[in-house]
This record gives C-alpha cells, sequence and structure tokens, in this order.
C-alpha cells in the first residue's frame, strides 16, 4: 500500500505552495486521493514529480511542455531510474540553449540590445538607424 501525504506535509517536503500543488492538481500535473472528508492525500511519488515540474519551470519549459513530458511517464505506479532517464535525456540541447541565451543576456546587460532606443552611446554603432527593428519588435539581438 502506498503512502499517502496530506497537502500540507507535500508542502513542506517539496517546497511549493499548497495553492501551487492544487493549481499542478488541476492541470492533471500531479493526483491526488481523496480522504473520506474529502481532503486531498497525496502519493509519495508525487515529490519526484513536482521535483520535476519545478526543475521544468527553471530551464524554461512551459506547463503544457510539462504535462505533455510527465504524461510519457507509467501511471500506474512510481516511475522507475530508466524512466527519468528518458524523460531528460531529451533535455541536454534545451539547457544548452538556455545558456547560451543567458550568456547573450549577460553579454548584453551594458551592450545595444536591438531594443531602438539607441540612448547607450554603443547602439549608434550596434544598430544604426535602428536596423534591428525591421526583424521585428522588442529586443532583437537577445531574442535573435
Amino acid at each position: 500500500m502506498a503512502i499517502l501525504m496530506t497537502i500540507g506535509e507535500i508542502a513542506r517536503r517539496s517546497g511549493v505552495a499548497s495553492s501551487a500543488l492544487r493549481f499542478y492538481e488541476e492541470r492533471g500535473l500531479i493526483v491526488s486521493e481523496r480522504a473520506g472528508s474529502g481532503h486531498r492525500r497525496y502519493p509519495r511519488s508525487a515529490l519526484r514529480r513536482i521535483a520535476f515540474i519545478v526543475f521544468a519551470q527553471r530551464i524554461g519549459l512551459s506547463l503544457e511542455e510539462i504535462g505533455a513530458e510527465l504524461g510519457k511517464l507509467p501511471a500506474d505506479h512510481a516511475p522507475s531510474r530508466e524512466d527519468w532517464a528518458l524523460l531528460s535525456g531529451t533535455w541536454t540541447a534545451r539547457i544548452d540553449e538556455r545558456i547560451e541565451e543567458l550568456q547573450r543576456l549577460r553579454a548584453g546587460l551594458t551592450e545595444c540590445i536591438g531594443c531602438g532606443c539607441l540612448s547607450i552611446d554603443r547602439c549608434h554603432y550596434s544598430n544604426p538607424q535602428d536596423q534591428a527593428g525591421r526583424r521585428g519588435p522588442g529586443p532583437r539581438y537577445w531574442l535573435r
């Protein structure tokens, strides 16, 4: 029989607010059982799914993407190490892209970002007559 935890216990252990846990459940990212009193009871394996959600959000996955990834895991039992390895194995490229983006953001903090303001003395040379604006709105050098 699976060990069931209250929403408060899961919130404390995962570091995620109870309101977020209810939201994740509404979105189908985690599941709970209802006690006779109607209170939520989560299997201990929900902690791994919650940690996965937090991690995935940190690397930039949307909740829809997270839901699709979690949908690849078995619903009737706790995922195995192999299940998690298959799931996370496709993320290396995504993480590398994120690292590159963050490096561009860091470098761009003191450089022209292609926003069209032309107020920094370098912008006049990096983006003459707002050439970046022809690529579309926003900070074009950051957005590529």
